[in-house]
């Protein structure tokens, strides 16, 4: 039963040649659109009402579903054929309303009757919306173990029960990692509570937890036994810290995922760090970079020698700042070698190694050979002991451009913790160019981020806070809010952009780390000399409406309380 479409755009189906009409058909329903899309090359929108025209069937992006969704329809014929049942005005308890992804089969048809008991009426609905519905409604790979409930309470044999229990675990454990990639997330969370088994993504920074099945803590030891087979750990070993590694292919993504697991009071905890070997790495503009700070730092990388350091807790882009870096100067005519742990992204062109301290090839062993490979440009992954700095200082004096990494909380904090490493004052004078400190706030929503409405005296206030001159200019900027819509998922951010506080080594400063002034004292210094601080950066992103009031004033409290 359809309703035609009263508009009649170009068909979209009936120009694909029987090739490329095969393909489509043999994908996953939930993906097919998003192919013709491409074919097409149109927007899925569009291509989404020139299908509903073609096939006679109306578009619903607006649905709500009944409480008793899963009663009306099985779980597993709404993942199998990626349709819902909704609630509509006037519906007859002969007819179910169903939205689907891609127009339906006879065999759909067929299904939905012989499980409903009434006549399905079909309309065309956005995937994604589709998709995400049933995730948030009944959570990540919950058909799986709801097959696995079916299949132990009607399997006669128990050897059938077993397969298809662990059947079930296998695609359930695929389906939250495919949807963490989906979702942009870094790490996912396995976490044994007392009365159910947690996951959680870190996406843009931030934890979020996911829906999952209400019977997962019956699965805990089975899933976690999954994850540390798919990392060939010893799944007998539960009282002891374990890593491995997971080499992750789906969905035209090949992921290197670190696993680490470590025993809690209620079972294994399981943390899992995503890697996208596909991804490319970032410039310093698509960093989020200000165009002035990106002039003085392309002077210091022309630089044939010195240090550049990139400072900041862990997860504030440091390793990816790096590799912006790399790129920026990377050319035939350098030779760049990176010592790395673990290598997150491949740079053409530039040899990269990673560190493996089980068998002693360390930053500290693996920097003094790459210093006998005849290198122009050296970056290490992190500055970790007195040794790799040593090291590094000396390879920055003997004509090599360093580019490192460094735990501190500031710029002029990376300076004192060099001392405190041993590391002779003058040395570091004579090495260091540069000094980085960063951090990554959230990136707001282009799509529904809204102007805020805030009072002269409050702005005034949070300028204080963040030790900034309330100038008419910092008065008057036109400040986002966060809202909420479809494209973030109701988070009002999507994505996350850097800030950056600038240190440049000048005169001035050399006297003062020969002289051992402390990290306030050459703060006073630079500013005087035009230090660009992270405040300053978090507001100038903030009048560019990249960023809200609210990330900028939590970094500042946060910075506060590391003090």
């Amino acid at each position: 039963m359809t309703s035609p479409n009263p508009s009649a755009p170009e068909p979209v189906l009936a120009s694909l040649d029987p090739d490329q009409l095969a393909n489509l058909e043999s994908a996953p329903r939930q993906n097919r659109l998003a192919l013709l899309a491409q074919l097409r090359r149109r927007p899925e929108s569009e291509v989404l009402r020139s299908l509903a025209a073609e096939t006679g069937l109306e578009v619903r992006e607006d649905f709500e579903l009944p409480d008793d969704a899963s009663e009306i329809l099985p779980l597993r014929i709404m993942h199998e054929y990626q349709c819902l049942p909704f609630l509509e005005d006037g519906d007859r308890d002969d007819l179910i309303q169903l939205v689907t992804v891609w127009p339906p089969s006879s065999e759909m048809d067929e299904w939905v009757y012989a499980v409903s008991g009434r006549q399905p009426v079909w309309y065309l609905g956005p995937p994604n919306r589709i998709s995400d519905t049933i995730t948030q409604r009944y959570g990540v790979g919950a058909d799986s173990l709801i097959e696995s409930d079916i299949a132990t309470e009607d399997s006669g044999r128990l050897e059938e029960v077993e397969e298809d229990e662990n059947a079930a675990l296998i695609r359930f454990v695929n389906e939250v990692i495919a949807k963490a990639v989906d979702d942009r997330a870094t790490d996912i969370h396995f976490e044994p509570l007392k009365d159910s088994l947690q996951i959680r993504y870190r996406i843009d920074g931030e934890l979020v937890p996911i829906r999952v099945p209400d019977n997962l803590i019956r699965f805990q030891g089975a899933i976690i036994s999954r994850l540390k087979i798919m990392a060939k750990l010893n799944i007998s070993e539960k009282r002891r810290p374990q890593d491995g590694r997971i080499v992750y292919k789906g969905k035209g993504t090949e992921l290197d995922i670190r696993i680490s697991t470590m025993p809690t009071m209620y079972g294994e905890s399981v943390s899992l760090r995503l890697l996208n070997q596909k991804n490319q790495p970032l410039s310093m503009e698509e960093l989020g970079m200000l165009k002035g700070d990106q002039n003085r730092i392309k002077r210091v990388l022309d630089l044939p020698y010195g240090i550049i350091l990139v400072t900041g807790p862990t997860g504030s882009g440091k390793s990816t700042s790096l590799t912006a870096f790399i790129r920026q100067i990377n050319s035939p005519a350098r030779r760049i070698i990176t010592v790395e742990d673990p290598v997150e992204y491949e740079v053409e062109g530039v040899n990269q190694t990673q560190v493996h301290s089980e068998i002693g090839f360390t930053f500290a062993s693996a920097l003094r050979h790459i210093l006998r490979q005849d290198p122009d440009v050296i970056m290490v992954g992190e500055v970790r002991d007195s040794e790799t700095a040593d090291i590094a200082i000396r390879a920055a004096l003997t004509g090599h451009l360093v580019l490192s990494t460094l735990h501190t909380n500031d710029a002029p904090g990376a300076l004192t913790r060099l001392i405190d490493m041993e590391i002779e004052p003058f040395l570091i004078a004579s090495a260091v160019e540069m000094i980085l400190a960063q951090r990554l706030v959230r990136r707001l929503c282009s799509k529904c981020a809204q102007p805020g409405d805030y009072s002269q005296h409050y702005l005034r206030e949070c300028l204080h806070a963040l030790d900034l001159e309330p100038t008419p200019e910092r008065l008057g900027a036109t400040i986002l809010d966060p809202v909420g819509c479809e494209a973030c998922r109701g988070l009002g951010y999507r994505g996350r952009v850097g800030i950056f506080e600038i240190l440049r080594v000048d005169d001035s400063i050399h006297e003062l780390i020969v002289q051992k002034r402390s990290a306030r004292e050459i703060r006073h210094e630079a500013l005087k000399y035009g230090m660009t601080t992270l405040q300053m950066s978090g507001w100038e992103q903030l009048a560019l409406g990249r960023t809200s009031l609210n990330e900028i004033m939590r970094y500042s409290r946060a910075d506060e309380e590391e003090e």
